[in-house]
């Protein structure tokens, strides 16, 4: 091989022929950090695919991209168009089963509509073109020994009609400028004409993955009884009720045996007393770790009951996937490596100092059994598949290696795409970011802790029309077991009914976990996020009926969200001038129906306001009146011009839900 000057071994120029990229392919979109990770659309989508494509010289190009679904070898082809104004070639191709796809972006010389366009090029100044059309005859010729079939055949007979110079002008034209023949020319005249630019990934969902109404319920709570630990039999007695709210995702925490040792006793006493039943997320005891049931809540086979019965009303169950020991569980034993080991001997237990966790033990993932560790953890996902669930809630994963989610994710992937993994994840903005960068399906976000005008129409937007848009789906939980913030423990039913009403019309998939829809809002202590008798360390017993319950505003706000494809997207969201600091106004926009939604968040006083109304975005002229309905209420205004008045009283509207309806 020859050297090049500076002796690096590499190739002398010129290149080989198969080393030329007669076509230059830049910006490929979509894209996500040069290709590194996949970008994110769900079953269905139409996904837009676009690209700089450059030549030198005058020749025409051509381009196309290339894609395939999961399992498939043969590559797809749709072709891309030239948009002259911006110089860039556009094309869509639709994604329709689940799994990660890949595609390319291809382009090429054109010989025959170079050709083509020269040769309209030499009639339009009145030139002779009996050469060119030789030069034509060419072209075809050589791609009828290429072609085969009855393809080969039409190439080959126009071939021949136009190097017939026997024939009339006109003739022979009207077979160059034939559109048939045009379409039989498509393609590159061999491989090396190709320049194909490097592959990239599509992570496709199935719907529920970017629309759904989650309701996070603790099963052994469900037997209504202070002194009787539920099962899965008495969770499916609240199938009906949640059906009737609306919920097509329940999303129960770690179902697993829990640990006597170090058990953690009612609100987080460190002391356990007889009978308490400790922290679910202490998983694993003598009965078994997680590939089991705790016996308490039933057997795998009640489980699975469970799952049938909830699919029947249209409800997946989704499973808590928690990847941490109790000092009881069979692998503490069995796989001491896996953990933590000090120099005494002895496993490390969780803690965040001066914070003490001694009832869990956190996985050592860099251990010398890596790949023990790591396999058995996928394992138990795959456990779990197998008897019904395809969603679940992974938490904390940022304590455990990315590198182990890359890998984890794909390899369930590749066996079951239709699973749905939420990251819970509250940590610093990059590292939840680069957690769905790497496959989480969705996310949780930092919506509970936004409470202000300003920052929710900051925090929104970024979510929706930043790059976060190509691969973070938000999942705007209301309240969880570990956070009751300050806006709802002091702002009464008002502050639930308000932060219900955001989380339903913001985010395509939002969720609550139980108790939320009876407005409990008693803290652990002043200035805590936790409940008082939280349900994480007791059995909790509710009546879910009780006076003041939200229960019918939560099944409106379920129902208008299927009925109403704006509701079900993000990306449409765009945020409306307000004149008050504690009205937040909002449009949603679809071909299926226009919406606006406006929300006083001061759950105390009542707020007067001028909104602005979008009336280029909703095709309204200035000055022409139109209507609008609260979805929330039936109240039906007439609205005219840029501006309307609001009015919204906390003791009676929190806010407005609109459909814009246009007067003819």
């Amino acid at each position: 091989m020859v050297q090049d000057a500076t002796g690096t071994g590499r190739r002398s120029w010129p290149p080989t022929g198969t080393e030329l990229g007669r076509v230059v392919i830049e910006r490929v979109q979509p894209e996500l950090d040069g290709g590194r990770y996949a970008v994110k659309r769900v079953v269905g989508d139409r996904v837009h695919v676009s690209a700089d494509i450059l030549k030198d010289g005058h020749d025409v190009v051509a381009a196309c991209v290339c894609y395939r679904a999961p399992g498939e070898r043969e590559w797809r082809r749709a072709a891309l168009e030239f948009a002259f104004d911006e110089e860039r070639w556009h094309g869509e191709i639709q994604v329709d089963s689940p799994g990660i796809w890949n595609f390319s972006v291809e382009a090429w010389p054109d010989p025959f509509a170079t050709w083509r366009a020269d040769l309209r090029k030499r009639l339009d100044a009145e030139q002779d073109v009996a050469s060119e059309l030789l030069e034509g005859a060419a072209l075809l010729h050589q791609r009828a020994r290429s072609s085969r079939g009855e393809r080969a055949e039409r190439i080959a007979a126009a071939h021949t009609q136009l190097k017939n110079e026997r024939l009339s002008l006109e003739h022979r034209l009207e077979v160059a400028f034939s559109e048939s023949v045009a379409k039989d020319m498509e393609g590159p005249q061999d491989e090396a004409s190709v320049t194909r630019h490097a592959e990239r990934e599509i992570i496709v969902d199935r719907p529920l993955a970017v629309f759904g109404n989650w309701y996070e319920l603790f099963p052994r709570s469900c037997s209504g009884q202070y002194d009787r630990h539920g099962t899965f039999r008495d969770a499916e007695r609240h199938l009906p009720r949640l059906a009737k709210l609306g919920f097509n995702v329940i999303y129960l925490p770690p179902i697993h045996p829990i640990g006597v040792s170090k058990r953690k006793g009612r609100n987080n006493n460190p002391q356990c007393e007889p009978g308490d039943v400790g922290s679910p997320w202490a998983i694993g005891g003598e009965e078994g770790g997680h590939d089991a049931v705790h016996p308490e809540l039933g057997t795998l086979a009640d489980f699975e009951a469970y799952v049938a019965a909830a699919a029947r009303y249209g409800i997946e169950l989704a499973l808590d996937f928690a990847l941490q020991c109790s000092p009881d569980h069979p692998w503490i034993h069995e796989h001491p490596e896996w953990f933590f080991v000090r120099p005494d001997g002895t496993l490390r237990y969780a803690e965040n100092p001066p914070k003490k966790y001694e009832d869990i033990y956190p996985l050592n993932f860099w251990c010398d059994d890596r790949v023990g560790l790591w396999t058995a953890c996928r394992d138990l996902i795959l456990f779990w598949i197998d008897h019904g669930i395809r969603i679940f809630r992974v938490d904390n994963p940022h304590t455990k290696p990315f590198a182990f989610w890359q890998w984890c994710l794909r390899e369930v992937r590749h066996r079951h795409p239709d699973v749905i993994f939420l990251a819970e994840a509250f940590t610093r903005p990059k590292r939840m970011r680069n957690l769905a960068k790497l496959g989480f399906s969705q996310s949780y976000t930092y919506f509970t802790w936004k409470n202000a005008k300003d920052e929710l129409a900051e925090y929104v937007s970024e979510l929706a029309h930043s790059e976060m848009a190509e691969y973070y789906r938000p999942n705007f939980f209301a309240n969880t077991p570990d956070i009751l913030h300050e806006y709802l423990q002091h702002g009464g039913r008002a502050a639930f009914r308000v932060r219900l009403l955001l989380a339903a019309t913001l985010s395509p998939t939002y969720g609550i976990y139980s108790g939320f829809e009876l407005c409990e809002n008693v803290p652990l202590r002043p200035g805590s996020e936790e409940y008082l008798n939280s349900e994480k360390y007791e059995l909790r017993v509710r009546d879910y009926d009780a006076p003041g319950n939200l229960n019918d505003e939560v099944a409106l706000l379920n129902r208008l969200r299927a009925e109403h494809p704006a509701l079900q997207r993000l990306s449409n969201v765009q945020f409306l001038g307000s004149d008050s600091a504690d009205v937040i106004a909002f449009c949603k926009l679809a071909e299926e129906g226009d919406l606006i939604v406006v929300a006083n968040l001061d759950p105390h006083d009542t707020r007067e306001t001028m909104i602005d109304v979008p009336l280029a975005a909703l095709g309204i002229g200035p000055q022409e009146p139109f209507f609008v309905t609260d979805l929330l209420t039936g109240e039906r205004y007439t609205w005219q011009g840029p501006r309307a008045y609001i009015r919204l009283d906390p003791r009676d509207k929190v806010g407005h839900l609109l459909r814009i309806e246009r007067s003819q």
